[in-house]
């Protein structure tokens, strides 16, 4: 290795090098979970997604220390590496300060109509382990109750997914009175979508962390949620839970909600103020403290003795960056 490198930090979480030490991260959770992996069917990306799992897991085995994101993740990769030699730290992302809007006020159901439905948004990739579909059954269906509402997708993703998703649309909803895709939006723009919407919706079945889930909790818009993965661990008792593989389920949820402005208004409160846990500070600091631990117990020299000026070298897969 050319530069000097005290540590070596690789959030990709796929090293070779023999360089110690090494701290790695796990940031893709879908080659630990076979049931969402085989959503893909024989495709390049269930090839992909199986290299990933044994890479990821010979490194995660051979790393001086390992960061999750949730612990739900680090169960999860558990489940397949077993135990690892190396130290374990849970560091979650933070929330950029952009998304942080306190609750508005939650109107009743009467104040909607056909005209001004009540908006039900949904961020996230177009995936199998989205469950858009199911989603989109189950927004019919209320749409058929006579519940006045709109369900707007946003997100890009998987390209022969986003077929399917439109060509469902086209079926269901052939007049685009139900379903609006709205399809990729730079981040500058999504805030105003969180505060322009009347109930989020997430029906992912596996994240490592949910971005989007945690960005709609900081804009104090109320949750409605799947109940898999690591959902129930960052939004806690905080939105209103279902089952993704249920349009039923899904349905029951969002009508709970939408029928009950004091439910609306306590779930935005407390999923406002279960948001403020995560910040970047808080995340940077606890990496360094993790990054800093690592070397000392590598080098058996205390934590007094490493210097402020210690140089740290960050491998990425888009190259390095020293810190």
């Amino acid at each position: 290795m050319e530069e000097k490198c005290d540590i070596l930090f690789v959030p990709g979480g796929v090293f070779t090098t023999k360089f110690r030490p090494v701290v790695t991260m796990s940031q893709n959770l879908i080659p630990f979970e076979l049931k969402e992996l085989l959503r893909y069917g024989i495709s390049l990306l269930t090839f992909k997604f199986f290299l990933l799992r044994f890479f990821q897991s010979v490194s995660f085995k051979k790393a001086n220390g390992t960061i999750f994101l949730t612990q739900n993740a680090k169960d999860s990769v558990l489940k397949v590496t077993k135990s690892l030699k190396g130290d374990t730290s849970i560091i979650p992302h933070g929330i950029d300060k952009k998304f942080f809007q306190p609750p508005r006020p939650q109107d009743l159901i009467k104040e909607f109509s056909m005209e001004i439905p009540f908006q039900v948004l949904y961020v996230s990739n177009i995936e199998p382990y989205k469950h858009h579909h199911e989603v989109i059954d189950a927004s019919v269906k209320l749409y058929n109750k006579g519940l006045p509402l709109v369900l707007k997708l946003i997100g890009s993703g998987n390209s022969s997914e986003i077929k399917r998703i439109k060509k469902k649309i086209n079926k269901v909803d052939p007049e685009g009175k139900i379903i609006k895709y709205i399809g990729f939006v730079s981040n500058d723009k999504i805030p105003s979508h969180y505060s322009s919407s009347n109930i989020f919706l997430f029906a992912s079945s596996c994240e490592n962390m949910p971005i989007t889930l945690m960005e709609a909790m900081a804009s104090g818009v109320p949750i409605v949620c799947s109940d898999r993965g690591s959902m129930p661990e960052m939004l806690e008792e905080s939105g209103e839970y279902f089952d993704p593989e249920n349009s039923d389920s899904i349905s029951l949820a969002i009508q709970k909600m939408i029928e009950s402005p004091e439910l609306r208004a306590e779930k935005a409160k407390t999923a406002f103020e279960q948001a403020q846990r995560f910040s970047w500070t808080r995340c940077s600091t606890e990496t360094f403290s993790f990054l800093s631990k690592i070397l000392n117990d590598y080098k058996n020299i205390s934590l007094s003795e490493i210097s402020q000026t210690t140089v740290s070298c960050i491998e990425r897969q888009d190259g390095r960056i020293r810190l």
